[in-house]
């Protein structure tokens, strides 16, 4: 049998929800492993994630580019993420998964992770006191409560960056 509730507890846990989800920040960043590396992703910045369906390979692409996966009629270009930036490449199965990226910026692209971790809060993390990233598409570089190193994606950076859009071999 349910539980029942009064109705004054319903609206004020009903109230909190709503609160909660109006200020957007209660869950605002998904965790994903690519390889050796933890990253942040604002979920405002993604689509979806899912299992790796099968993927079409493309000839004469360059090895981090994985082909392209059909996802409900619409074509997105893989990119394995730990490979992209000189990882060893992840096996498109087991707890792997297909972020997909892009789609609000115009550019069905999606990254092959080794898995989703879940979902973080900003207040998880704090900045981390080290040398800045190179690579202009880390916004941040975050360490969280356990001391592990995080970064941050910034998508509409990585999709403007000529390296990961010319999956093509010279």
């Amino acid at each position: 049998m349910a539980k029942r509730i009064s109705l004054r507890e319903f609206q004020e846990n009903l109230s909190r929800r709503l609160a909660a989800a109006q200020s957007g920040q209660r869950r605002a960043l998904l965790g994903v492993q690519a390889g050796d590396e933890n990253w942040l992703v604002d979920l405002a910045a993604t689509g979806e994630i899912l299992p790796v369906p099968a993927l079409a390979s493309v000839p004469l692409t360059r090895p981090w580019f994985n082909g392209v996966v059909n996802v409900r009629g619409s074509l997105y270009g893989v990119v394995d993420f730990s490979a992209f930036h000189g990882g060893a490449p992840i096996p498109p199965a087991g707890h792997a998964r297909l972020l997909l990226i892009g789609a609000k910026l115009g550019v069905n692209s999606a990254i092959l992770v080794s898995r989703a971790v879940g979902l973080r809060t900003p207040e998880d993390f704090e900045a981390d006191r080290g040398e800045a990233d190179p690579r202009p598409w880390v916004a941040q570089r975050l360490r969280d409560t356990q001391d592990r190193l995080w970064l941050k994606l910034d998508v509409p950076k990585l999709l403007a960056q000529p390296v990961f859009l010319d999956a093509g071999i010279d």
